[in-house]
């Protein structure tokens, strides 16, 4: 369920504007996103773990929150990254 470091680098690289970029707005969306969709996965088999449900209801509204903020206030980059992970349709 957790990311592992070389997961968390590589999304840095992809999203990030340097190596050490971890805090850009986009890195941090890409970053829910991928244990957003691992707790996705968990669930599929653990239907009953509540636990972990909360801790992804949490996280799904981390992200939303950024990418409301990132709307709001830069919508290129908004549009780009949601383009680029794929959450609208």
């Amino acid at each position: 369920m957790a990311l592992t470091k070389e997961a968390k680098e590589q999304i840095v690289k992809n999203y990030g504007k340097d190596a050490n970029d971890t805090g850009s707005i986009e890195v941090q969306i890409a970053i829910l996103t991928e244990e957003i969709n691992g707790l996705t996965e968990h669930f599929k088999e653990h239907q009953h773990d509540h636990h972990s449900k909360r801790g992804l209801l949490r996280k799904v509204g981390q992200r939303r929150s950024l990418l409301n903020y990132l709307k709001r206030n830069d919508i290129t980059r908004y549009r780009n990254i949601v383009k680029a992970l794929g959450l609208r349709k």
